[in-house]
């Protein structure tokens, strides 16, 4: 088994999810490795030579090549025109661009962000350049600095602009609660009921967006019925707003651990992403207009990913470079997935199937097919918009973290699926929740705590909070298999790999399970899925084939880490 998992925390009092960093060194195969900051701590312990080419890899070939194609094929023959099921869905399908197919662009989140792609793209285009000659006019008179700082003001007003096409006069709802925010913020100052009411407030917050749907005017009133008139082209402003509301968090706790630092660290260009993130800065930094820029900075305002205030300011002051090179490489695996997402809605109608729950009659098989799209599909809906964000934000000369750094079926680890699935949200949640509530020392009652919140986060809904009560349930046998058998004390034994390899099953079939709920068919789909599979002598004999096959998979994504390892790239996921 993979030892960048089984390692311990030695750290201090960062958490079991804390990344450090150095340069990564990949090749071959693992170029495919997503490129992020790696743990700083290297196993001593030398890896076992490679067993891509052995007898036992040999068979596993032979399954996947009869595995894959058949995973492939089932969900383009559910969708094939001339299925009995086909007029269930058919009215979800629109007009497609590849081979004459039609495309199932039904999923009202992801369509929002595929219809405008052109137009996002227009909008970058025209921020790089304003950027470029405000930049060229800021410094002709001038000697060029050493910081970025006079970009603030070129941010301030491209937002101001961004918003109003975006919300119209809900922008002044906007500015009032990050007003509001930020004198809790300079009223409390160093006291310990500031980061109290700091979350308060921005919870409360939350509940009254969804309560109220982003409030009119006209209900404040009747005078201001005139403001609901301008909208914008986004007028549900409060649903974009729970990443907001990370943001002014993330300023309301720097700064409280600003005012209680007395060190005065500064940071050189070189310096990582937790040192940004971790390093107070001088307080006369943690002022309205920087504020004001960082939350509603225009490449990361309506997706992400979450930068923490002291990270923008950190890369403003000292600025980093970004090579063209890096640019580039991160623009074709943009393209890539998303020419891989067009061929998935062209050739898989999966969500429009599981939206009108036309799988009757499917066999064990066919049902498991559509739920395993499903979720390669909420992966690449996600994946999409914030690598496109992430790329303008790379082309501004802000680097924030990398949200996806393994494919969603390359994951056998709870712990290390939340590692890499929304990364910058995670480590969010580490620096202003795990570890304020006492991390790994209460890691029980603090890992309830965290997926509560964020499931209430994502959505004020049951099946997301009982999505986040399975997550923190299915976390603990993950938890149990590793005291009981550390890797340090049997990893020599040959059966070592194979017996977690089979706890990697059910760790993987509970993620789905638990996923399916949150995300795709919720509690009473996976219940009517459960009871296919497992009331039928067919249903059984599936769920025996699937597991042999998913215990194949796990040896690759195994074999495929100690890759990693063998040169020099390490991960914790």
């Amino acid at each position: 088994m993979p030892k960048d998992i089984t390692c311990e925390n030695t750290e201090g009092h960062f958490s079991t999810f804390d990344l450090d960093y150095t340069p990564l060194k990949p090749g071959g195969i693992t170029s495919l490795t997503v490129d992020i900051p790696t743990p700083s701590r290297i196993p001593n312990e030398p890896c076992p030579p490679p067993r891509w080419k052995t007898p036992e890899f040999i068979f596993y070939y032979v399954v996947a090549l009869f595995a894959i194609p058949l995973m492939v094929w089932v969900p383009i023959h559910l969708s094939s025109p001339s299925h009995p099921n086909y007029p269930y869905y058919h009215h979800k399908l629109s007009s497609g661009w590849m081979f004459g197919r039609e495309v199932d662009n039904s999923d009202i989140q992801y369509r929002s962000f595929r219809n405008n792609i052109l137009s996002l793209s227009f909008l970058v285009l025209i921020f790089i350049a304003l950027k470029y000659i405000y930049t060229r006019s800021a410094l002709r008179s001038a000697s060029i600095p050493s910081d970025k700082l006079y970009l603030i003001p070129f941010f301030l007003a491209f937002s101001a602009l961004y918003l109003t096409g975006l919300h119209g006069t809900s922008i002044f709802k906007i500015l009032f609660i990050l007003t509001a925010n930020y004198w809790i913020a300079k009223t409390s100052r160093g006291s310990r009921v500031g980061p109290l009411l700091a979350w308060i407030f921005n919870i409360l917050i939350l509940f009254a967006n969804e309560t109220y749907g982003g409030y009119r005017y006209a209900s404040l009133h009747p005078s201001l019925e005139v403001l609901d008139v301008f909208r914008g082209i986004y007028p549900r402003w409060h649903i974009s707003f729970n990443i907001t509301m990370l943001r002014l968090v993330s300023f309301n706790m720097d700064y409280y651990w600003a005012y209680h630092s007395r060190t005065g660290e500064d940071l050189s260009s070189n310096s990582t992403e937790k040192q940004r993130a971790n390093t107070p800065l001088p307080l006369e930094d943690y002022t309205y207009r920087n504020y004001i820029a960082y939350v509603l900075y225009p490449p990361l305002y309506i997706a992400g990913p979450i930068l923490t205030f002291n990270n923008f300011m950190w890369q403003l002051r000292r600025p980093i470079d970004i090579p063209m090179r890096v640019q580039s490489r991160y623009l074709v695996r943009f393209l890539v997935s998303l020419l891989t997402m067009e061929s998935i809605l062209h050739y898989m109608y999966v969500v429009a199937i599981k939206d009108t729950k036309a799988w009757q009659g499917y066999t064990p098989l066919e049902l498991s097919m559509i739920g395993f799209w499903n979720l390669i599909v909420v992966w690449l809906k996600l994946l999409l918009p914030w690598r496109f964000f992430r790329l303008w934000s790379l082309a501004s000369g802000i680097d924030p973290p990398e949200n996806m750094i393994r494919c969603v079926v390359n994951n056998y680890s709870t712990l290390g699926f939340w590692r890499s699935w929304h990364r910058s949200y995670n480590l969010w949640i580490v620096r202003y929740i795990y570890i304020p509530l006492g991390g790994a020392k209460n890691v029980a009652v603090t890992t309830v705590l965290v997926f509560s919140f964020v499931a209430l986060w994502h959505d004020l809904s049951f099946h997301l909070l009982a999505w986040g009560w399975l997550i923190s349930f299915f976390i603990l046998p993950e938890l149990l298999a590793r005291y009981l058998l550390p890797q340090t004390t049997y990893g020599q034994f040959s059966w070592y790999r194979h017996v977690c390899a089979i706890g990697g099953v059910l760790n993987i079939s509970m993620m789905v399970s638990a996923n399916l709920v949150g995300f795709v068919i919720g509690t009473d789909g996976i219940m009517y899925m459960a009871r296919q599979m497992t009331g039928t002598w067919q249903g059984f004999r599936f769920l025996l084939a699937a597991s042999c096959i998913i215990f194949v998979g796990l040896q690759f994504m195994f074999e495929y880490r100690e890759e990693e390892m063998r040169r020099g790239v390490y991960r914790r996921c």
